[in-house]
């Protein structure tokens, strides 16, 4: 579906990525909305929208623009409450992760799309990248055999500049810390890929360099699904001087296959018993080289949604997708300040639970 009609509510730093994404997929961009006009400015510029209608209050949007969809990338701590609005105003929404930094928000957005008969994407794109969907692909296909286990490796850094440029980066209350923010996509993928059904969970978190956040600077934990298979993940924003990789491993019983780069773009092993293809003949064919560590997923994502809302369907990546990224990263933080395993589902736990924790 084309024609769409689409707002953008926040503007910040990866709002170009969605604008691109909207107007690439043929939408009718009908509105901006920041709390910050220059904000809206900047974007307005960069896309070629001086007759768009500008607001600064989204309820006020809302109410006045006929919209079937809004994508949702305000600061983390106020996805949840927007995205709300939306929904109950009827609009579609596509929300920037995490989509809540609750289970109770995340289960309430969830019980009002299906009220108000909305569809609601969470923005993990990473799902699309080219690699990603070609590891997918082999899972469905059985090419691994047994899932065995799985390592999600996110090894970036972020300096005090990063933080200072918003002050709610690395609060408990606005944001979370590392895992909650840079690592989170990454963190979907490895539930998604070995099986999403999680029993329990072990974890360390720590404070190793950033001092003047709130939040944790790196985490490790160990996590045991359903299925029998096993997680292994390390992520932090610790790495000096700069970003260094982003690496997922799969290893089955009849297939290892590594996926890295800066943001898992490239295939970095690749030995399945029954594909007898080369392995350069596969890096070819995924071969991704994006900008930044966002890559290329908005397009196909926001086209996704377009056909969800056109064909009645849910989207490829929906909210319960979003709410078991952040059910694990919340299950992380809770075995770290209990120091015990953390038995799966997940209760009424919230980001702000672990103030004071560091």
């Amino acid at each position: 579906m084309t024609g769409l009609r689409y707002g953008l509510l926040g503007c910040g730093r990866i709002a170009k990525n969605h604008m691109s994404a909207a107007i690439d997929n043929g939408f009718q961009v009908q509105a901006l909305c920041d709390i910050f006009p220059a904000a809206m400015e900047n974007v307005a510029a960069a896309h070629g929208l001086d007759g768009v209608a500008r607001y600064t209050d989204y309820h006020e949007m809302l109410a006045a623009e006929p919209l079937d969809l809004v994508a949702v990338t305000t600061k983390s701590s106020l996805h949840a409450e927007a995205a709300l609005a939306c929904i109950e105003a009827g609009v579609n929404v596509i929300i920037e992760k995490p989509m809540a930094l609750s289970i109770a928000d995340a289960d309430a957005i969830i019980a009002a799309a299906e009220r108000r008969g909305v569809k609601v994407c969470a923005c993990h794109q990473n799902r699309y990248n080219k690699p990603i969907q070609l590891l997918r692909q082999a899972l469905e296909g059985g090419h691994l055999g047994k899932p065995l286990y799985a390592h999600a490796a996110i090894r970036w850094s972020r300096d005090r500049a990063y933080y200072q440029q918003a002050d709610w980066r690395g609060t408990w209350a606005e944001d979370g810390g590392a895992l909650m923010n840079q690592c989170l996509h990454n963190i979907d993928l490895l539930r998604w890929m070995m099986g999403e059904d999680i029993t329990e969970v072990f974890a360390y978190t720590d404070q190793l360099v950033h001092d003047y956040i709130e939040a944790e600077d790196f985490g490790i934990a160990l996590i045991k699904f359903a299925n029998g298979s096993y997680g292994l993940l390390e992520g932090t924003t610790s790495v000096y001087p700069d970003d260094f990789e982003e690496t997922l491993t799969l290893f089955g019983s009849s297939g290892t296959a590594k996926i890295g780069g800066k943001s898992l773009n490239r295939l970095e092993h690749w030995q399945l018993a029954d594909d007898d293809r080369g392995f350069e003949e596969l890096q070819e064919l995924v071969a991704e080289q994006p900008d930044d560590i966002y890559g290329f997923g908005h397009l196909p994502l926001y086209a996704d949604m377009a056909a969800a809302i056109r064909d009645g369907r849910q989207p490829y990546i929906d909210a319960q997708t979003g709410k078991e990224a952040i059910e694990l990263v919340l299950a992380i933080y809770q075995s770290a300040a209990e120091g015990r395993p953390v038995q799966l589902p997940l209760g009424a736990v919230a980001s702000t639970d672990f103030s004071g924790r560091f």
